[in-house]
């Protein structure tokens, strides 16, 4: 509704317009607030040992800062002081304002071209996001697509290529349609026929003009950074005449045609269905269902056995059926030709019981498994798929037994004007009054339920417009053998190929007044008898002046009247034109479609890899010679922790918008109350919500979520979201911005950074060791992002930033910024800055308010005029960081400071630690010696550290750690720790570690072992079996130390 389209990114509500007199006195009163409560908080400091037990109970929590947003909508945010109590911590609410509308307004995420207007030497990169459907809500789906497709945009748009990420809508025909129709009713009892075609297909036009706003608010909340001068919508008129365009060139091409055939009805709905509409709800047995339209659940998972008579004679003939309603429209019956318990029935008939009709009796050894049941199966070739195809190998009569509303009709007899199911109950009951019933049994059985109406799907013959897929298939997969288009990940190949290399002509004609009306007429001769089914008493054209001149030079002379056909088109006929209809086509002269086409990348869910992206794929190579993007990246399908499917009744369904603000578990509850759940589901979903959210949904933000999705992408079918893990990166995002306030407070408000990454050779071990981990990481994610390798791009920056950057420079970096010379000060700042700069830049594209938020307060190189981190220039390997060497140094430096604190807090010893460190090599020792301070700034808890030589021992009372062959860590435990207690420990890892020694030389042993085993295997082992052997000497060695302890 309008009532809840939100702004893009809002603080508590959406402030009207100040003027700058107004934004200056909230600023006044911000600052004096935060004054205020940072006097309060010193006056509330208690004195040690003051305060008892009573008085912590009654002092009051610290009042919650108020923050106030300064910046006008669409302006660059305002930042205000990192000392405002508000900002202390990073909350995602005021991180996230204001910046979307910012970048929007300043044309950021708009194609940068040359100025010829062409494609930047960089090169260009396009996609086009999956229009979501009008009628609701983004889900987490969306989520997901949102932040897989927008992590490659921004990081190929900050490589500096031509960059387009064009958004759209879907008029989605049945589901807006039908929401349309239950307003309606729900305000004015009125129904579409009351108030004429015309009329409600404007009604759904204003409709759309309202809804689809809360979506458009909802991807911008997402950071989707589309460029909305380029929306496009399904209906919109160029899309419109692309959609008429193909189906006259297809009609006229005897690619689209018309013919009777078997379609999926739905009687609530009153249209034909795609498959991809069509729920198959698994029952294993008696089953009772709810239907529209039924007062009393619908019986099903049942199977229905009877007998129809052998025309002249006392012999019965057994089938038997899931739909008991259907034998009036039953033609024959069927047995297996070799089956000899009737073969002297071929050629014989049966009399149905209820209508005036003659059922042969024919062989088929397709339709017949005579194994199975009776071995006689009954035949109703007009409403089921199976019984459709037996009828067409035998010339059955087919025989429609139903009207549109499921009703039977006149060929029903007296019958005629029952529901369908009340039809399934009553048959019974005539049946076994006149003596044919034979039994009823348990069935498992597929259900096809609409997914629109929750209707029971009714198979029937329907005259209808059809697309031959053929030949268009054939190309598709031409041009992925060929490489013109690449599918990933490859595990999609062989199911895609079975899919095109068995494809079925498709259905497009649906029963609807909303959507594209197929732009074909009937034309009507005088005194001509015509069949509306053949495809020369029709003309297609883009309007009807068009089809009569048409028609008029393919019948000269004749009188004819035009009507125009009622159906409108399958709503993913109009979304298979949506890579190229979206750039202008079918005007070829379009600029967009010369830059733009064919796109880069179609990157969406597998489960729509037939319904909408083959269908691309087909029309495009079709329509334009070209296929439509090279690549087409499918992710997988979002599902909950336990594993299942998302759905409204199972309570699990999860709101993008939900995860970055939070939702309480009582709101989540209120929220099901909003939809067209009856009671019962209602109280089994607040059963599923609350075994998924006990808790409710913490506040994550859009950054920390967009993240965990990316990470969650592996390449499998499934994601299982877990909310705790979403949270997790929540934490992480406070941790960047702590650890950017610290930095910038260690590089002072005067820092000016040069203008370019300079390596003087003079920088400390530990800078050359993180300049060279920043370059790797840099390598690392561009490496993993070019193979579409989401977890491996978010785990090399996330180990990036929280293992190097945050745990050990940043810490490194207070003592070398504040007592060295002032050389090493300078060198230690340029450094902080060089990683945290790019830091930022390497996790913006997952991450891209928190970023633009934290990369504005930092200093510019001399010269960089870059306004907006979007635009920055994304970090690369640089060749001048690779220090592999001093890399290695610092790594054994810091497996030291690794091991001194495992030992420290195994052993409970908070501070006083003395630490022994014990080498074999020279340069080893020397090397830790020269790492003292910052060994230092990484261990808080310790007053010495010792080098030593392998053949010194240490002293009595040394809990010890292997790190290596060569090195090894003690802790001083003498007077620290209970001896008794250690020894236990010590022994326990004792056996572990020579039950594994065991195990690795049973395995180097086997006589096959030098022979098969790989070179780089047979290193490693020796290694192992080095490291076990220097641990077991430790480990005994600590034994024996903490007997003397214990003396």
């Amino acid at each position: 509704m309008a009532s809840e389209a939100a702004p893009a990114i809002p603080t508590a509500e959406q402030p009207k317009q100040k003027t700058a007199k107004e934004l200056e006195k909230e600023r006044k009163k911000a600052e004096k607030m935060a004054k205020f409560l940072e006097k309060e908080k010193k006056k509330q400091v208690a004195k040690p040992g003051k305060a008892d037990k009573a008085e912590k109970a009654a002092k009051k929590e610290e009042p919650v800062a108020e923050y106030v947003e300064l910046t006008p909508v669409g302006e660059k945010k305002i930042l205000q002081d990192l000392d405002h109590p508000a900002l202390k911590s990073y909350n995602p609410q005021i991180v996230e304002s204001r910046w979307y509308e910012w970048w929007e307004k300043e044309g950021f995420f708009e194609p940068e071209l040359t100025s010829d207007g062409k494609i930047k030497p960089e090169g260009v990169f396009t996609i086009p996001a999956p229009p979501p459907n009008i009628t609701g809500a983004l889900h987490i789906g969306h989520a997901l697509t949102v932040s897989l497709q927008d992590a490659l945009i921004r990081w190929e748009r900050m490589r500096g290529k031509t960059v387009l990420y064009l958004p759209g809508f879907d008029h989605a025909g049945i589901s807006t349609q039908s929401v349309v129709e239950k307003m309606l009713w729900k305000k004015h009892k009125i129904t579409r026929h009351d108030i004429g075609r015309e009329e409600f297909v404007n009604r759904v036009w204003d409709w759309k003009n309202e809804y689809y706003v809360r979506i458009k608010n909802q991807s911008k909340r997402l950071g989707a950074s589309y460029d909305w001068t380029r929306e496009a919508f399904t209906m919109d008129e160029n899309l419109s005449a692309a959609v008429r365009k193909t189906f006259i060139q297809f009609f006229e091409e005897g690619i689209i045609y018309r013919d009777n055939r078997l379609v999926n009805w739905c009687v609530a709905l009153n249209t034909t269905l795609s498959n991809l509409e069509v729920d198959n709800k698994e029952i294993k047995a008696k089953t009772l269902l709810p239907v529209p339209g039924y007062d009393q659940p619908v019986e099903f998972g049942v199977i229905t056995s009877f007998a129809y008579r052998v025309e002249g004679s006392d012999e019965k003939l057994i089938v038997a059926t899931t739909r008991p309603e259907t034998m009036f429209g039953d033609t024959a019956v069927a047995v297996h030709p070799d089956d000899p318990r009737y073969k002297h029935l071929h050629g014989k008939f049966v009399v149905h019981p209820f209508v005036n009709r003659r059922l042969p009796i024919i062989t088929d050894a397709e339709a017949v498994d005579m194994e199975f049941g009776t071995g006689a199966v009954k035949i109703t070739p007009a409403h089921d798929a199976n019984d459709y195809a037996t009828g067409k190998r035998h010339s059955l009569e087919f025989i429609n037994i139903f009207t549109d509303d499921g009703l039977l009709n006149a060929n029903c007899g007296e019958w005629k004007g029952m529901k369908r199911f009340d039809a399934r109950k009553a048959v019974v009951d005539k049946l076994t009054e006149a003596g044919l019933f034979i039994e009823k049994k348990d069935n498992e059985m597929s259900i096809p339920i609409c997914s629109k109406s929750g209707d029971v799907i009714e198979p029937v013959m329907k005259p209808q417009w059809w697309v031959r897929q053929r030949a268009m298939a054939d190309a598709v997969v031409e041009a992925l053998k060929k490489g013109d288009m690449v599918l990933e990940p490859k595990g999609f190949d062989a199911e895609f190929f079975y899919w095109m290399e068995n494809i079925q002509d498709w259905c497009i004609s649906r029963q609807l007044w909303w959507g594209h009306r197929a732009p074909v007429y009937f034309v009507k001769i005088e005194g001509v008898e015509q069949d509306r089914i053949e495809d020369k008493w029709w003309i297609a054209g883009n309007d009807e002046e068009e089809a009569r001149q048409k028609a008029a030079a393919k019948f000269p002379g004749q009188e004819f009247t035009l009507e125009w056909d009622e159906d409108v088109l399958d709503t993913w006929f109009s979304s298979g034109l949506w890579p190229f209809s979206t750039l202008g086509w079918p005007n070829t002269d379009s600029k967009d479609l010369a830059n733009f086409y064919p796109m880069s990348m179609l990157e969406t869910g597998w489960d729509i890899m037939f319904f909408w992206v083959a269908r691309m794929a087909m029309m495009g190579i079709k329509l334009t010679g070209s296929v439509p993007f090279r690549e087409i990246y499918l992710h997988s399908l979002i599902r909950d922790a336990q594993g299942r499917k998302m759905s409204k009744s199972l309570g699990n369904v999860v709101d993008p918008l939900d995860v970055t603000t939070g939702l309480s578990l009582p709101d989540l509850h209120a929220k099901l109350r909003e939809g067209n759940l009856d009671e019962r589901e209602i109280a089994k979903a607040e059963a599923g919500q609350k075994q998924s959210f006990p808790n409710g949904i913490p506040q994550c933000g859009t950054d920390a979520m967009r993240f965990a999705l990316c990470a969650y992408t592996t390449g499998n079918r499934d994601i299982n979201l877990d909310i705790l893990r979403l949270e997790g990166y929540r934490k992480f995002c406070n941790k960047i911005y702590q650890a950017t306030k610290f930095a910038l407070m260690r590089l002072g408000e005067g820092y000016v950074p040069p203008s370019d990454i300079v390596v003087t050779g003079k920088e400390s071990l530990v800078e050359k060791w993180i300049l060279h981990k920043f370059s790797a990481a840099a390598k690392e994610t561009n490496e993993a992002l070019e193979k579409r390798d989401f977890l491996g791009a978010t785990t090399a920056v996330y180990n990036f930033w929280l293992y190097e950057l945050c745990d050990v420079y940043i810490e490194n970096s207070k003592s070398l910024i504040l007592e060295g010379t002032a050389e090493e000060q300078l060198s230690a700042r340029n450094t902080l800055y060089t990683c945290l700069d790019g830091a930022l830049k390497l996790i913006h594209p997952f991450m891209p308010f928190l970023t633009e938020e934290l990369w504005q307060r930092i200093p510019r190189r001399e010269g960089d005029k870059t306004v907006t981190i979007t635009k920055a220039k994304y970090p690369t390997y640089l060749a001048e960081l690779d220090d592999s060497k001093s890399a290695a140094v610092y790594d054994l430096v810091f497996s030291v400071v690794k091991s001194a604190r495992s030992l420290l807090t195994q052993y409970g010893i908070l501070k006083g630690g003395k630490i022994f460190v014990q080498v074999v090599k020279s340069e080893d020792k020397a090397a830790i010696e020269a790492q003292v301070s910052s060994i230092s700034a990484l261990i808080k808890s310790y007053d010495s550290l010792v080098v030593i030589m392998a053949d010194e021992a240490f002293p009595e009372g040394t809990g010890v750690a292997t790190v290596s062959k060569d090195i090894t860590v003690g802790i001083l435990l003498k007077g620290q720790v209970d001896a008794d207690a250690e020894i236990k420990k010590a022994e326990s890892r004792l056996s572990k570690v020579l039950s594994s020694q065991a195990a690795l030389e049973k395995t180097m042993a086997n006589k096959d072992y030098e022979t098969k085993a790989k070179p780089e295997a047979k290193e490693a082992n020796k290694t192992k079996l080095d490291t076990f052997q220097s641990e077991i000497e430790s480990l005994k060695s600590m034994i024996s130390d903490f007997e003397r302890l214990r003396v």
